[in-house]
């Protein structure tokens, strides 16, 4: 015989529930710090909620609607449920080239199909209002944790590191724009079992810290045709329809791979939904900038950007921003910065003479730190070669703040190298 719950039990089931579910999706204690890979952490105060930005409230169960006994099923078979059902997922514009017959991609996706019992909730939000629910909900997010593992990567680029999502066969990987620096750098992409493989980024969208790089050809295995094996990549799905209050998983290789801890995942709930960002409660930490961020059905629906002055303010660049922009961060163009991040180093010059020369550098500037003078004349920056001051600004402005750079200055007639960390501004 059922007896309903009194309300107080009801609610305190609740926040047992939730917090019991968080903590079984961290299997290896992290604790929450800012992004590294030169970007700072701070952003400023909680914005202003802009024009079609989403805050809706999550959706709460009855507390009545608790009982002592359930039918809900078993979880889902997740070797059964990796293939996706014809139009379930958004096919955005960006994966179209995966349909290939170059490649075998019996590799599948991400997608889990829900339980009935879950769908409501996983679109919704709200927390379980059952054990056997939340029993279900938890073996739900195991088993997208679980599909997500092989398509997640840890990205080292020179001394930074961060990570990505691989989305296609072929080898595309969605990152952040500050893991993957700028188009044409060489990559080292460590998988979820330990292989490393080599990667060139691409294009890049800096406004909304969306990143894009492609695995080089030929480092897969071939099936029996000759055909190279596709690379296990995300269930792609869409940020459209997001609101605060709804379940997501994070998950990354923090600080970079580590065999014998493997992936690190987070599960959590969306706070805040805006055009440019979405914000969660999953926590990052150093390192897991351009890692991703999956709905409770496996769809792929953000990539990691940076935390703001909270540390339970997680914030992620929407799907939608690399289908809108595809083309032109497949072709390696790269414009744009985050409001507050724009790279400064600090001189002001002329071309006089066919060369950048440098005629006053600001007190206390990035220049001013890293040595430079006023009468020096730039030969390098970095990998470019400085023609003219209008090719300096061009160069200074494809880094990102917090880079360290090396600057070959010609001064009194003798080479000089500097190192000059690059600064930010409004």
């Amino acid at each position: 015989m059922n007896h309903a719950m009194p309300f107080h039990d009801t609610l305190g089931l609740r926040l047992v529930a939730s917090c019991f579910l968080f903590a079984l999706a961290m299997p290896h204690p992290v604790s929450p710090a800012q992004i590294v890979n030169g970007v700072p952490s701070a952003i400023g105060g909680p914005p202003p909620l802009p024009p079609g930005a989403t805050l809706v409230p999550p959706r709460q169960s009855s507390p009545g609607a608790i009982s002592g006994q359930s039918s809900y099923g078993a979880a889902p078979d997740i070797t059964s449920q990796r293939l996706i059902p014809p139009g379930s997922i958004n096919q955005n514009a960006f994966v179209e080239e995966s349909a290939s017959d170059a490649f075998d991609s019996r590799s599948g996706g991400t997608f889990i199909e829900a339980p009935t019992e879950l769908r409501r909730l996983i679109s919704d939000g709200g927390v379980p209002t059952s054990l056997d629910q939340l029993r279900s909900l938890q073996r739900q997010q195991q088993n997208v944790a679980k599909a997500a593992e092989a398509c997640t990567v840890s990205v080292q680029i020179g001394p930074a590191q961060g990570c990505g999502v691989i989305i296609t066969p072929s080898g595309y990987v969605l990152t952040a724009a500050h893991v993957a620096m700028r188009p044409g750098k060489s990559a080292m992409l460590t998988l979820n079992d330990g292989r490393t493989v080599s990667a060139k980024t691409l294009g890049m969208n800096r406004g909304v810290d969306a990143g894009l790089m492609k695995i080089d050809p030929g480092q897969n295995a071939r099936d029996s045709a000759g055909r190279e094996i596709g690379w296990p990549h995300a269930s792609l799905g869409t940020s459209e329809n997001l609101k605060s209050g709804m379940w997501c998983i994070a998950t990354g290789h923090p600080g970079g791979y580590e065999a014998e801890r493997g992936m690190v995942t987070r599960v959590g709930r969306i706070l805040a939904v805006y055009p440019d960002r979405i914000v969660t409660d999953c926590a990052l930490i150093g390192g897991d900038s351009g890692g991703p961020l999956f709905d409770l059905s496996g769809k792929l629906i953000a990539v990691h950007s940076r935390i703001g002055n909270d540390v339970a303010d997680n914030l992620h660049v929407p799907i939608d921003h690399y289908n809108e922009h595809w083309d032109r961060m497949q072709s390696g163009s790269a414009w744009g910065y985050l409001p507050g991040f724009r790279p400064v180093l600090g001189v002001r010059g002329n071309s006089e003479g066919g060369i950048a020369n440098v005629v006053r550098v600001g007190p206390g500037s990035p220049a001013d730190q890293g040595g430079i003078r006023a009468g020096d004349q730039v030969i390098t920056f970095g990998e470019v070669d400085i023609t003219d001051f209008e090719s300096l600004k061009a160069a200074v402005s494809d880094t990102m703040p917090g880079e360290r750079v090396k600057i070959w200055l010609r001064r009194d007639g003798q080479p000089v190298k500097v190192i000059v960390e690059i600064g930010r501004g409004d």
